[in-house]
């Protein structure tokens, strides 16, 4: 039976957030991958990718799409999402599992070491993606004409 693994790419102007996969870690070393983990039992992959982004990144996920991602282990069951919108800043608050976190472009994920280059194209899509997003704009007020 595969396992149930849930992802996040948070994306921000353009950039999307990736975590370096800590060199002594057994699976995946030194290796950049998205933030995320396996689905617990009994939950679902939408609370599983809440989870893993409150534990290993410290952000409450408020705006999320699930996103088609290749993955290349048929020993994996991968759910992965777009976040676009989410409180608080990304910190590492598991180096255990990341030493690192950074925000690349779509064109330096091209030359990346990632965890499972199956989901490139798609990341690097949905990276791009976000700089057509919508920009939230601060209420008008009337003192603005002034």
């Amino acid at each position: 039976m595969p396992i149930a693994i849930a992802v996040a790419v948070l994306v921000r102007d353009g950039r999307a957030l990736l975590g370096h996969r800590h060199p002594n870690r057994r699976w995946y070393p030194d290796c950049w991958d998205l933030i995320g983990g396996h689905v617990e039992p009994g939950e679902t992959p939408e609370e599983a990718v809440r989870r893993e982004c409150r534990e290993e990144i410290g952000v409450e996920i408020e705006e999320f799409r699930p996103l088609p991602m290749a993955v290349s282990d048929p020993n994996l069951d991968l759910s992965a999402f777009l976040v676009t919108q989410w409180q608080g800043e990304p910190t590492n608050t598991a180096p255990d599992e990341h030493d690192d976190l950074a925000w690349f472009t779509a064109d330096e994920i091209a030359h990346l070491t990632l965890a499972d280059p199956a989901g490139r194209t798609m990341l690097q899509a949905a990276t791009r993606s976000s700089t057509t997003l919508p920009v939230p704009q601060p209420p008008r007020s009337a003192f603005d004409d002034q």
